[in-house]
């Protein structure tokens, strides 16, 4: 039995350089909250940073002292004994500026204004989160990382340090992820955003003046990205046609136990999460894509890449398909990049990464543990 990291406590780094968004905007001032776990070598060769998915935040592993039911969210993967070893690396996680978590974000206040940023947050990028990220490395005086790990979102900030900084990560974890959306997914972010930005609580990003907050908009993205969560299988498993009560209303109140599954979901993200840190993340998503300064040659936008990779996928995971992260590694082997692949087989759909699968976090484990013996040698 693999314990836990323990009581954790959230740091902030404070940041005085303005730092240039890709769409060409200016934060002159930010602060970014993140949390460590293990100690960092001497030679600082064994430190590993953890990228965030959507929803995601810096509190990966452990508890909080005040608030001990509050796990990290990937806290199976991380800790003493675990895949990400905190007995032999220095683990970084950090909640991304535009998060609602504690970084800079909309619900930050602005100082020139005295009031949050609200809708005049800019809108942010993974090449501008990356950029951040390298300069929290910085402040952490890490020069270079013994990986980069992310899942989903994650995984695009991970593939875009492989990238951005190519000297500074020496190996690469893309989980769960893709080097650009579909169409698709592109259309389910858009409707998303379309139900808060159509909830009447929105008052164009600026509800927090009027003391309000778009419940219904946000309650409806969560749930329609919930779906596209899990896959079919898990939902028949967890709740197939199961009614609440022994027989047909014949209504539109809650009947079935998938409706109350995915409205309490709903509820329960729309009581934490922000709106405008919703509307920033999806629209990352959509715009990553390397390829689109290569004239859509993703061979030509992986030539820049020198670390080495592992790249997982899972075979019901509908939203980031095994095809998406089999085409990471395409242009990885064409540009002659050392990268290993494995589809593990699992019921979850795109939750799958997050998931206790054995099989998965003894793929992860090998993997880091090589990346362990690099270091020792």
């Amino acid at each position: 039995m693999f314990s836990s990291v323990g009581i954790v406590s959230a740091q902030r780094a404070q940041f005085d350089i303005p730092l240039q968004f890709k769409s060409g905007a200016v934060l002159p001032r930010y602060e970014i909250v993140y949390e460590t776990y293990g100690t960092l070598n001497a030679d600082k060769s064994n430190a590993i940073l953890i990228c965030h998915a959507l929803s995601g935040h810096h509190h990966v592993a452990g508890t909080y002292s005040e608030q001990p039911k509050n796990v990290g969210w990937w806290d199976n993967m991380v800790g003493p004994g675990k895949p990400i070893d905190t007995d032999k690396f220095f683990v970084v996680g950090l909640n991304n500026l535009g998060g609602c978590h504690g970084s800079t974000g909309p619900i930050s206040i602005n100082p020139e204004t005295g009031k949050p940023f609200g809708s005049s947050f800019p809108v942010i990028t993974v090449e501008d989160w990356v950029e951040s990220q390298a300069r929290l490395a910085d402040f952490l005086g890490i020069q270079q990382f013994a990986a980069v790990v992310g899942g989903s979102l994650g995984g695009m900030q991970a593939l875009q340090w492989s990238l951005a900084f190519p000297d500074r990560v020496r190996h690469v974890l893309a989980i769960a992820s893709a080097p650009r959306l579909t169409a698709q997914n592109i259309a389910f972010n858009d409707v998303a955003r379309n139900a808060i930005l159509t909830d009447p609580d929105f008052h164009g990003g600026d509800f927090y003046a009027h003391g309000v907050v778009p419940t219904r908009g946000l309650r409806l993205a969560r749930m329609l990205g919930h779906i596209t969560y899990l896959s079919d299988d898990a939902m028949a498993d967890k709740f197939g046609r199961e009614l609440r009560a022994e027989k047909f209303n014949y209504g539109f109140d809650i009947e079935f136990e998938i409706e109350s599954y995915l409205r309490y979901q709903g509820d329960k993200f729309a009581a934490y999460f922000d709106a405008n840190t919703y509307l920033l993340m999806t629209k990352a998503l959509d715009y990553f894509d390397p390829a689109h300064a290569c004239e859509g040659d993703l061979n030509k936008a992986f030539a820049a890449a020198k670390a080495n990779f592992l790249v997982i996928s899972f075979t019901t995971d509908w939203r980031f398909s095994p095809e998406r992260s089999r085409e990471i590694v395409r242009p990885l082997l064409h540009n002659r990049r050392n990268v290993s692949y494995a589809e593990i087989t699992s019921a979850h759909g795109h939750d799958s990464f997050l998931m206790p699968d054995l099989h998965y976090l003894e793929v992860m484990q090998s993997y880091l543990n090589n990346i362990h013996r690099e270091n020792t040698k």
